[in-house]
């Protein structure tokens, strides 16, 4: 039996946020981008984390995730670059979850993540062969060019992202 794929759904109208889990998320801000959108959510049931901020980028077939740490004096954990399919319109964008990315720490080296989850939804079929393929291009590239920016910021603006992430 094929697994649902992970889609979550952004009503910019609304500034809400609907998760595969059924979960409705208030949005804090919901801002419309000239690169795509922006999205920031709290988080009030993790214990680490008191908030999301969230990037779509429709165009690099992204979404770039930070969550904000409970305490001030906690370090910035690390950026969160998953490839994904985005849809959009004027009262929603739909994001569709790839299971494949990036982890960019602060410090230290970019890593893969979630391949696991990924080589598992292409072999039950969650995820067809043409999305895989879209999954693993996107995240190769991406690693690729943030290897020759050195920087997450750097890559931004090569890609026309202005904003400091």
């Amino acid at each position: 039996m094929i697994a649902s794929r992970p889609v979550d759904v952004v009503d910019v109208v609304n500034a809400q946020r609907y998760l595969p889990s059924g979960i409705t998320q208030q949005l804090e801000a919901c801002r419309l981008q000239r690169w795509g959108l922006s999205l920031e959510c709290p988080t009030p049931d993790d214990p680490a984390h008191a908030g999301e901020i969230t990037w779509l980028l429709p165009e690099l077939g992204l979404r770039l995730t930070q969550y904000r740490p409970r305490s001030r004096h906690a370090r910035r954990g690390s950026s969160l670059v998953t490839a994904a399919r985005i849809e959009w319109d004027t009262r929603s964008w739909t994001t569709t979850d790839l299971l494949l990315g990036l982890e960019i720490p602060e410090q230290g080296a970019t890593r893969v993540i979630r391949s696991e989850d990924f080589a598992d939804a292409v072999s039950d079929g969650t995820i067809r062969l043409s999305e895989a393929d879209y999954a693993l291009h996107t995240v190769l590239r991406t690693l690729d060019e943030l290897r020759l920016h050195h920087d997450l910021n750097q890559w931004l603006a090569h890609r026309g992202v202005a904003e400091q992430w």
